[in-house]
């Protein structure tokens, strides 16, 4: 599906913010912020993550923002409080005549990682989903051997629906099992409840 094709509300990338993030639209000026924001991350050298390494922070968003213009993906940049760039997500596999969407290619800076940056992230992009956009259904998908993805996706509270054998290959060359799990519309409001709990505990935390 086109750009030109999608409904209004999915071609726009919506800022989205709270009390830790603000999620605002991928440009090509986010480019040395991401950069510093990746400098350090072991992340990038894992084999079965999606994480840009520093040096590749600007194909990483020129890629982006290709797909972006073919109606395939809304890209984020992540924000911290403090205005810093700090990581990147987006809405993709976007499919509004269900509609469902998926949420990934998620990363953020060490500095904020176990932070209330992440929950609050993705607070906010599950109400656009499901609040602004009507999804029926949420999609979050990552490789079988990425334990702490699966561990992170499983706590928001999706639902694990099964494993795509060899669905595609990791950034090494080497094939990909994808676990896919998803929250669907009757799951939202208790999802949401758990998610707002999660994040009043990192604010006490504070």
């Amino acid at each position: 599906m086109a750009l030109a094709d999608l409904p209004a509300a999915w071609r726009k990338v919506p800022v989205l913010f709270g009390s830790h993030v603000r999620l605002e639209p991928m440009r090509e000026a986010h480019v040395g912020g991401l950069r510093a924001a990746l400098a350090g991350d072991e992340l990038s050298r894992l084999w079965f993550t999606s994480v840009p390494t520093e040096e590749g922070a600007g194909r990483y968003v020129q890629a982006a923002l290709e797909a972006q213009a073919d109606g395939r993906v809304l890209p984020f940049v992540a924000y911290n409080a403090q205005g810093d760039p700090v990581g990147s997500t987006r809405f993709y596999r976007l499919e509004p005549e269900v509609p469902t969407l998926c949420i990934g290619y998620t990363w953020y800076a060490p500095s904020v990682q176990r932070t209330g940056v992440n929950t609050e992230a993705k607070l906010l992009l599950l109400v656009h989903a499901f609040e602004t956009l009507g999804c029926i259904s949420v999609v979050f998908e990552t490789s079988t051997e990425n334990v702490r993805s699966r561990a992170a996706i499983a706590r928001i509270g999706a639902k694990q629906d099964g494993i795509l054998r060899k669905h595609k290959r990791h950034a090494d060359g080497s094939p990909r099992d994808t676990v896919v799990f998803s929250i669907i519309d009757s799951e939202w409001p208790q999802v949401k409840q758990s998610l707002q709990a999660r994040l009043q505990q990192h604010e006490s935390m504070q």
